[in-house]
């Protein structure tokens, strides 16, 4: 299946926002291996600041996936172990513009997830890798406004 998130997008509880949406398009992404949406409007009641996506200002989400595969290695004949797993990395990157000071210029902010699958895995155990990418997208999700709260104080 393919990467093809629902947009209008929920987006996550933050504090001043409520029931955030962002409106996805596709966008011709930077690599061959990737796919990019970049947020065209908004929805919900966010912050009169906040903007989308724009050359100046970039609002964008790009998923990126292995440009080669790699395999899982043959097992030592003796013992049977593969004593050399090769990871298969993926990315998530969220690309946004911010201010860092009134009438200054732009700056991007970004958000990387980075999800390092040992070669194999997606076939030998696909129930636990997904239950561990559930649990780090829910954890991201219940704490979504405690990490905005954080970035925000710099106390966690």
């Amino acid at each position: 299946m393919s990467w093809n998130p629902t947009s209008p997008l929920p987006g996550a509880t933050q504090t001043g926002f409520t029931s955030p949406t962002y409106t996805l398009s596709e966008d011709v992404a930077p690599d061959v291996n990737m796919i990019q949406h970049a947020v065209t409007a908004l929805g919900g009641t966010q912050p009169a600041e906040v903007d989308v996506n724009s050359v100046a200002r970039p609002f964008t989400i790009t998923i990126v996936r292995p440009k080669t595969f790699r395999l899982l290695g043959q097992p030592n004949p003796v013992t049977g172990v593969v004593s050399n797993v090769q990871m298969n990395r993926w990315k998530v990157i969220t690309r946004k513009g911010v201010t860092p000071l009134s009438g200054q210029s732009s700056k991007t902010m970004l958000i990387t997830t980075i999800i390092e699958v040992p070669a194999g895995s997606d076939s030998g155990d696909p129930d636990n890798l997904r239950a561990a990418l559930s649990a780090h997208i829910g954890a991201l999700d219940d704490q979504s406004a405690n990490l905005g709260d954080s970035l925000e104080s710099g106390v966690i």
